[in-house]
């Protein structure tokens, strides 16, 4: 039996639950599992209120247009983080301060150096997912059960490269 309390769920249960979410999302929105464009809605409409013109670029207004396909996704986005910082801490599995990787690589960095870190990396990891035309739950859980060449060589690269990041992190300690 699942509990919110638990530490883990099993990994085959989640993955079921989040595969059946595909279907109410084709369904009534006819949009797949996804969360890199979301943050082209939110960075688009935001820019739009700081310079308007920016709605006149085809690939911001796109994503901009108040359309239940566009803040679905941002809606998941949101439900996705609340969901994680609840389960951690119903869990009790809560944790502060920095992973162990960092702390042993660079001792117990600032506050400001893990921001700017963090930062540097989530760009680059929104920017590959844009360049892919898709994030890893956009070609991984949506792509491939459709079966999607180009998802399924999309999330082998992104396995790739991330089993080439870890092996590059993990030698460097």
């Amino acid at each position: 039996m699942i509990s919110l309390t638990d530490r883990a769920w099993s990994p085959y249960v989640a993955g079921v639950l989040i595969g059946l979410l595909q279907i109410p999302a084709f369904l009534l929105i006819d949009t797949a599992l996804g969360a890199s464009s979301s943050f082209v809605t939110v960075g688009g409409t935001v820019a739009g209120w700081i310079d308007p013109s920016i709605l006149s670029i085809d690939y911001v207004a796109k994503h901009v247009t108040a359309t239940a396909k566009n803040w679905w996704q941002v809606a998941l986005v949101v439900g996705v983080a609340i969901g994680a910082f609840a389960s951690a801490f119903l869990s009790g599995s809560l944790r502060r301060g920095v992973s162990p990787i960092w702390a042993r690589a660079l001792g117990t960095p600032s506050r400001g150096v893990r921001y700017a870190v963090a930062f540097v990396a989530g760009f680059l990891m929104l920017f590959g997912a844009r360049l892919a035309d898709g994030c890893t739950s956009g070609h991984g859980l949506s792509g491939v059960a459709q079966l999607g060449v180009g998802s399924t060589v999309a999330v082998a690269a992104m396995f790739a490269g991330g089993i080439a990041t870890a092996m590059l992190l993990m030698r460097r300690i």
